[in-house]
C-alpha cells in the first residue's frame, strides 16, 4: 500500500488527466474528451465528471494516505498504545480510542495542506478537460492578462486555503492544546 500511495502522489494531475483521456476517450471512446456545457454553464451530462474528478482525486488520495499512515504509525509507537496492545484490547478499539485521537492533529493538517494542492491541480485539470470552474477562469485571465481577475481569483483561493488551515490549527489546538 505504501508504494501505491507514493506513486499516486508522485504522478501529477496533468499526467493522470492525459492517461485518462488517452485510455477512456481516445482508445475506447467510452467518455467524452472534453466537457460540453449547457446553457446554464454546468456540464451537459454527469459522465463529463468521470475523468476530471479522478484526475484530481488520485494525487490527493496518495498524499492523504501517506499523511494518515504516518500519523497512525507515530501513534502506534507511543507507550499508551503499546500498553493497550499488551492489555489485549481489540485492534479496532485501539485504533479508534487510542491512535486516532492522537493522530487527528496531523491528519487535519495534512488534509488542510492538500486544499492548496487541489487548487493548483484544478487549474491544469479544468484546462485539459475544458471544464468550467475556477481553474478555467484563472487560466483565461492569465492568457488575457486580466490582472484584476487574476488578483481576485488568487485572493479568494488564498482566503479559502487560509480558512482551512485555520480550522486545522483549531483541531490541532483542541487535540494537543498547542498553537502552531
Amino acid at each position: 500500500m505504501g508504494h501505491a500511495s507514493t506513486a499516486a502522489f508522485a504522478v501529477p494531475e496533468f499526467v493522470v488527466s492525459a492517461v485518462l483521456l488517452l485510455v477512456l476517450s481516445l482508445w475506447t471512446g467510452w467518455l467524452p474528451a472534453v466537457t460540453v456545457t449547457g446553457g446554464d454553464g454546468t456540464p451537459a451530462t454527469w459522465t463529463m465528471l468521470i475523468m476530471p474528478v479522478p484526475a484530481l482525486v488520485i494525487p490527493q488520495t496518495g498524499w492523504n494516505t501517506r499523511v494518515v499512515r504516518g500519523a497512525l504509525a507515530d501513534q502506534a509507537a507511543t507507550p499508551h498504545v503499546e500498553a493497550a496492545h499488551l492489555d489485549g484490547l481489540p485492534q479496532h478499539w485501539i485504533l479508534i480510542r487510542h491512535q486516532l485521537p492522537g493522530a487527528a492533529a496531523a491528519i487535519a493538517t495534512g488534509l488542510a495542506t492538500s486544499t492548496g494542492l487541489l487548487f493548483g491541480g484544478a487549474v491544469v485539470v479544468e484546462t485539459l478537460f475544458n471544464y468550467p470552474g475556477i481553474g478555467t477562469v484563472l487560466a483565461g485571465a492569465v492568457s488575457a492578462r486580466d490582472t484584476p481577475v487574476i488578483a481576485g481569483v488568487v485572493t479568494c483561493a488564498g482566503a479559502v486555503v487560509s480558512l482551512v488551515l485555520l480550522a486545522a490549527d483549531h483541531v490541532r489546538h483542541a487535540v494537543l492544546g498547542v498553537r502552531a
